[in-house]
């Protein structure tokens, strides 16, 4: 059911067909645009901002950079960082380096800052930064090659080499944090936004 209110549909600047699907689930059409933003530069430039205010630079520069793409729209950007500690994490390249990622997470708790903004003609009009704890389990080697032969490649498609979701689930004691927010959309605090500018009931 689409209870989508706006005469034209939200403009994703975003690759993930996660978000989108919240979106779609959500009763919010959606059309996309590709966000032109060089994300390990402006991590590299950002200095001391925490992982958690990388999440919203990275969501703000995709929301400017598909609003320039589409005036007059309503544009969503979105990103997630994944931090042990201070440390920030990025989607492992190889499945070795999968593995080398999920033995330094096991038997720890980390952070996944999942931030959207939503930007028209240029303007930011919303943000939000939202944050979920998960603890990992302890993980022998066998226990991790069982994982990573029963998740293949979807490995390489997240940035903590694991789908919540799927057989990720294995691999936790402990969520702390709503489902949007983990898979990399907090729609809890972006639809009474949406409510407010009359675009949803």
């Amino acid at each position: 059911m689409i209870v989508w209110r706006g005469e034209q549909p939200l403009v994703l600047a975003s690759k993930s067909a996660t978000r989108l699907t919240l979106l779609v689930h959500a009763g919010v059409p959606v059309e996309t645009v590709a966000a032109d933003v060089d994300e390990r530069a402006l991590q590299a430039d950002a200095g001391d901002v925490d992982p958690a205010g990388i999440a919203l630079l990275l969501a703000r520069a995709k929301a400017l950079s598909g609003s320039r793409a589409a005036p007059g729209r309503m544009v969503l950007g979105a990103d997630q960082t994944l931090a042990l500690g201070p440390r920030l994490f990025h989607k492992p390249e190889t499945v070795e380096v999968a593995r080398r990622q999920l033995l330094e997470l096991a038997g720890q708790t980390h952070a996944l800052h999942s931030a959207v903004a939503v930007s028209c003609d240029g303007e930011i009009l919303f943000e939000t930064v939202v944050s979920a704890f998960l603890t990992m389990r302890p993980l022998t080697d066998d226990t991790l090659s069982a994982y990573l032969t029963a998740a293949g490649a979807r490995v390489l498609t997240s940035v903590g080499a694991y789908q919540l979701e799927s057989v990720g689930v294995h691999l936790f004691t402990r969520v702390d944090g709503d489902h949007f927010t983990i898979l990399g959309l907090p729609l809890l605090q972006l639809l009474p936004f949406f409510r407010e500018q009359g675009l949803l009931p």
